[in-house]
């Protein structure tokens, strides 16, 4: 399990399970020969991407960021297309670290598709129950509003058995939120009109979780966004408001998908990488 101290808060990268997925819709209309460069890919033309929770122990709280593609939660036809190669073993990652997904107290929601909201419920024989049922579940208004009743578009990732048995534990919120000094949730749309990005901050130091606006390290450019965004030039404008502040304040950045990284920190400039936590586990597709 890969472990970063970032001073007071620890984070550990739990295993929620792998996707595989199309590379041009993952980088949209970058051409395929620029972001091959920066990111493998299979023969099917996909690229690899794991969906793995951050979980972030601090002053005696245990919370989470996204809870990966769930167990036994997708079809046949459903983990072919998503390139489904694992399922999250959320409880057992947790057993490594002492803890049981009772012992959760909060629950960071980036967005709610499927990859990230999976794990929000489980089996209890036939019936869907929460995965933390002591945890509070928070995400912007926009996200919830849309999960419910999705449009035509949405209804494909939004699914009501990853948000019914849940609902009696969501708070919403709009604009920016801060759960307790140090972790903030921040909306800014793009990706779906309600995604957040989250922003830890210690001692003057700050490690941003971009999600799905960056969920790679190859997404670095601000142009560099997805054909799956539903508002790419939202996705555009913060990427680029958000990555001018933090090259110029040294900000780290960590990873939910990247099959290589956990996290990164770039000079200035962007171009060279002055600090980096490599992904222990071997990934599938390399270079």
């Amino acid at each position: 399990m890969d472990q970063l101290q970032f001073h007071n808060m620890s984070l550990s990268w739990l295993n929620g399970g792998v996707t595989c997925l199309d590379g041009g819709a993952m980088f949209g209309v970058v051409p395929k020969p620029l972001w091959a460069r920066k990111y493998p890919v299979n023969e099917k033309n996909q690229i690899e991407l794991p969906t793995e929770p951050i979980l972030v122990q601090y002053e005696g709280k245990n919370y989470i960021i996204d809870t990966g593609v769930g167990f036994n939660k997708l079809n046949e036809k459903q983990l072919r297309n998503f390139g489904v190669t694992e399922e999250s073993t959320l409880a057992a990652s947790l057993q490594e670290l002492g803890l049981t997904t009772a012992d959760i107290d909060v629950v960071l929601m980036t967005h709610l598709h499927f990859d990230h909201a999976g794990g929000l419920t489980q089996w209890e024989g036939e019936v869907l129950v929460p995965t933390f049922p002591n945890a509070k579940i928070y995400v912007t208004k926009i996200e919830w509003d849309e999960m419910r009743e999705p449009n035509i578009r949405s209804k494909n990732t939004y699914w009501k058995e990853n948000w019914e048995p849940v609902q009696h534990l969501v708070e919403t919120y709009e604009g920016t939120l801060e759960i307790v000094p140090g972790i903030e949730m921040i909306h800014t749309g793009g990706h779906s009109d309600g995604h957040a990005v989250i922003k830890l901050t210690q001692n003057g130091e700050v490690l941003l979780h971009m999600a799905d606006i960056m969920p790679t390290h190859a997404h670095q450019n601000p142009l560099w966004v997805l054909a799956y965004d539903d508002y790419p030039m939202a996705s555009v404008f913060a990427k680029e408001r958000i990555m001018k502040e933090a090259l110029a304040n040294g900000y780290g950045f960590i990873f939910y998908h990247d099959a290589y990284y956990r996290m990164i920190k770039w000079d200035e400039t962007g171009k060279e990488i002055v600090d980096k936590l490599e992904r222990s586990r071997q990934a599938v597709i390399t270079f």
